[in-house]
């Protein structure tokens, strides 16, 4: 029987925003929520590639803008890092068991 408490994502993911920039929390967590969104949508291409090298990964974003971000921006900002993030992934040498 596995013990679904000792079972790991292969894929975390956190953000942060600065309370320095945005005073209102309703101002960060909007920020956190669109980012959350954007990484969501995006993920499944890099947990793919962590799937098939059976590695996990663990990501915190923190947002350092001073302005309100549009959801447009976000998303277009995540897949960047996305993208970065699977080819490193690639170069990750598979070990022989």
């Amino acid at each position: 029987m596995i013990n679904d408490a000792n079972k790991k994502e292969l894929l975390q993911f956190g953000v942060g925003v600065s309370s320095r920039n945005f005073k209102k929390a309703v101002e960060r967590n909007r920020i956190k929520r669109l980012t959350r969104e954007a990484c969501r949508l995006q993920k499944n291409e890099l947990k793919d590639k962590l799937t098939a090298v059976d590695k996990g990964l663990s990501i915190f974003l923190i947002y350092t803008g001073k302005e309100l971000p549009e959801f447009d921006l976000v998303k277009q900002k995540v897949a960047v890092a996305l993208k970065k993030l699977i080819i490193l992934v690639d170069e990750i040498p598979v070990a022989d068991t």
